[in-house]
């Protein structure tokens, strides 16, 4: 058997990318790489949760690894557990993908995502024969029991705050469906705050399912029918979030960031003045930070790619444009219900208005297309760097270009930066003709 981990751990359409037989070995491997002492696994909401969940804890337990299983619960809450017990632990879900897809995603003990050099190990170790060794036997065999994860990851978010609270602030949550149904109402009502929730009825089906933070519209209009100070709006499995000002303007991961790096930075709280961010970060952003004194030091895109600099570096805070934010010194992964606490908090320490705090930084038009070509190899690719060069000449200074193959399809991404969605457009139709023409079309394009 062979797979493949991306970014973000293994994806594809459960029961036919993701068979039974494949999980099962999936997880056997992941017992022997990782350990077979007790390992966690949580799941989001959707239809196969169960199916998947069984088969990965079936692999464990057949290499002797008693599984603790949370139920539902979001990744950074099993996350949290893994690093408060020191166990390994295995997230069930797909993020923000549709509900007919599915995934695994693996932290070791500690709660730190898989390493690239571990990712390989378990991708050899899966491809290896299971009966090569002896198996366990009998009272060998690893158990299967279930365990609440909530109460003390909940306790854990509210503590976050230093013991300030959100009272009287009105909120309204978009849960997508997903892991932070069961949960973040609870959370944001214990601490004062007058919530309304949209979109967690999970119906195995229904999760991201236009809602959630990539389909943040209906929370947009909601906070403002409501009259609300602000939204949050959570994906699937609640390691991101993006937020929704009072006069229904979006405010992503960017913005989140520059706004938490300036308030930090003045408290003396943002060690070395530094921030990571991936390379798709908004020029605007990156131009916010300078003017304020803060150094940005970028990435690949993937948010274990922001946690292995923030850990190499000794820096705190960063994340991603889609909402993927990271405070090390609180948690060690992304975690969509933490990140919306820290933006209430600085809006309810500083009194201003999450309009007002966005505003720190002034957002460049971004344009990104997605080009389908014969090959991903750019490095020959003479034709399409002259034009980069020969629109980033045009730009001089007021945008950037950014070229990068896709890791898991046969796609070059392009992205254009520039003052105006005009120039955005057009260099960027530009570069995608360069691209088909110095790669070749796909196949049937």
């Amino acid at each position: 058997m062979t797979l493949r981990f991306g970014t973000d751990g293994v994806r594809g359409v459960a029961n036919t990318e993701l068979t039974p037989e494949l999980l099962l070995a999936l997880g056997r491997a992941a017992a022997r790489v990782l350990g077979s002492g007790p390992f966690l696994v949580g799941r989001d909401t959707r239809w196969s949760g169960e199916l998947v969940t069984a088969a990965v804890a079936a692999g464990l337990a057949a290499e002797g690894a008693h599984v603790v299983d949370m139920g539902v619960l979001p990744t950074p809450a099993v996350a949290w557990h893994s690093k408060a017990e020191r166990l390994p632990a295995a997230m069930i879900s797909a993020s923000h993908n549709p509900f007919g897809d599915n995934g695994v995603k693996f932290f070791i003990a500690g709660g730190l995502k898989l390493a690239d050099a571990t990712e390989a190990l378990l991708e050899a170790e899966l491809g290896r024969d299971a009966a090569a060794g002896t198996p366990p036997t009998g009272t060998g065999v690893g158990r299967i029991t279930e365990r609440d994860g909530r109460p003390p990851y909940l306790e854990f978010l509210a503590a976050s705050l230093g013991g300030r609270r959100l009272d009287g602030m009105r909120l309204v949550l978009d849960c997508a469906n997903g892991a932070t149904s069961t949960v973040a109402a609870e959370l944001f009502r214990s601490l004062g705050a007058d919530v309304e929730v949209l979109f967690a009825e999970p119906d195995g089906r229904n999760i991201n399912d236009g809602c959630g933070s990539t389909h943040p519209e209906e929370l947009q209009r909601a906070v403002v029918v409501a009259g609300a100070e602000a939204g949050l709006a959570f994906d699937g499995d609640g390691d991101r979030v993006v937020a929704v000002d009072a006069t229904g303007r979006l405010v992503d991961g960017d913005e989140i960031i520059a706004l938490c790096a300036v308030d930090r930075r003045g408290r003396g709280l943002l060690p070395g003045d530094t921030v990571v961010v991936t390379v798709m970060a908004n020029l605007g952003f990156r131009q916010a930070m300078s003017a304020r004194g803060v150094q940005v030091v970028d990435t690949a895109v993937g948010d274990r790619y922001v946690l292995e600099a923030l850990e190499k570096g000794g820096w705190v805070l960063g994340g991603e444009q889609s909402g993927h934010v990271i405070y090390r010194d609180l948690a060690t992964t992304g975690d969509g219900m933490l990140t919306g606490l820290q933006v209430l908090d600085v809006m309810a320490r500083t009194g201003r208005p999450l309009a007002e705090l966005a505003a720190v930084m002034t957002r460049r038009p971004q344009v990104l297309r997605n080009v389908r070509v014969a090959s991903r190899d750019l490095a020959g690719a003479d034709g399409l760097w002259a034009e980069v060069r020969a629109v980033e000449e045009r730009l001089e200074g007021t945008g950037r270009v950014l070229i990068r193959p896709s890791g898991t399809e046969p796609l070059v991404r392009v992205m254009v930066e520039a003052a105006t969605v005009e120039e955005a457009e057009a260099a960027s139709l530009q570069l995608v003709d360069a691209a088909v023409r110095a790669l070749g079309p796909a196949a049937g394009g």
